[in-house]
């Protein structure tokens, strides 16, 4: 089955660009040819890279490593963005970027889509602090959320060795500066939880993507993970709701994530644990089964009775 798959070609992309406010922010569209769509799926990427790399990442020989080539060919329309001061959009000095200002972009970037497309609603995945960021969009604007997926989401903060160990460094992340990053820094990212669960040319081919767009990140999303938590109200996020927990993942507790799965009012919901996963879902070897999961949430039939 996957040889078959390696065989399709990268789907054709197309850019956009819009503003939030006086910051001009990048789009990128890809959906499928001459077909009704089944959704339109809206990915939101994480602190330490931009839209691009993380969700269209094209790597030879590995099927459906661009998740959104994945759900074009499943029949979706699907769009990224990136935030202000990450890859192609608005980098000017002082950029705050923090979750806040991430969930005003996403609602400037929806506005748009919405025009250009006619979309009334999303199916919103978020991973990381991206799925903060997406979590803050569904709580201002749950009429804009079909579906809300939450990728190495962390609630509290109660528990998570990331942030205990990136608290640390907190002097070294002043509000609207910016971090550098390396290749070092990528590999970092997947060898601080648990060794072994990406292959390397996948990690070589991301941190080429990554440092391809950007030398460094803001580091208002840090600021806001390490001294802000929690930001979200989970009794205020009203869209069907699945929260993703990498197996290996050091972002949040199992604790921490159970308890906020355990106050979501919407019944539709679910809790999905990643086996073999640690922090950078698409980016690792059992990628095919995130991709399954968040496909089986996004086309799971409506409920015809309630009570």
């Amino acid at each position: 089955m996957q040889g078959a798959t390696a065989l399709k070609p990268a789907v054709n992309g197309r850019e956009h660009w819009t503003r939030n406010g006086d910051a001009e922010l990048f789009l990128w569209q890809k959906a499928p040819e001459g077909q009704a769509k089944t959704g339109t799926v809206l990915f939101v990427h994480g602190s330490s890279m931009a839209s691009q790399p993380t969700f269209d990442l094209q790597v030879p020989g590995r099927p459906w490593s661009s998740a959104m080539d994945y759900f074009v060919d499943k029949g979706f329309e699907t769009w990224t963005v990136d935030m202000r001061g990450y890859g192609r959009s608005d980098k000017r000095p002082g950029t705050q970027a923090t979750i806040a200002e991430g969930a005003a972009d996403l609602k400037a970037a929806t506005d748009y889509i919405m025009r250009e497309s006619g979309v009334e609603d999303f199916l919103v995945y978020g991973i990381s602090s991206g799925a903060l960021r997406a979590a803050t969009f569904a709580q201002l604007h749950p009429e804009r959320v079909r579906r809300l997926a939450l990728d190495a989401f962390v609630w509290t903060g109660e528990g998570s060795h990331t942030l205990e160990n990136r608290r640390k460094k907190l002097p070294d992340f002043p509000a609207g500066g910016r971090r550098p990053i390396d290749k070092a820094f990528v590999y970092s990212i997947f060898n601080r939880d648990h060794p072994g669960t990406a292959e390397d040319k996948v990690i070589e081919a991301f941190a080429d993507g990554i440092l391809a767009l950007d030398d460094s990140m803001p580091n208002g999303t840090y600021i806001d993970m390490c001294t802000k938590l929690p930001v979200i109200d989970p009794a205020k996020i009203t869209p069907p709701t699945i929260v993703m927990r990498g197996e290996y993942d050091g972002i949040a507790s199992f604790d921490d994530l159970i308890e906020f799965f355990r106050r979501l009012p919407n019944s539709d919901k679910q809790f999905a644990v990643m086996p073999g996963i640690s922090h950078a879902s698409f980016q690792q070897k059992n990628y095919m089964l995130v991709l399954h999961i968040l496909h089986a949430f996004f086309t799971q039939p409506e409920p015809l009775y309630r009570g």
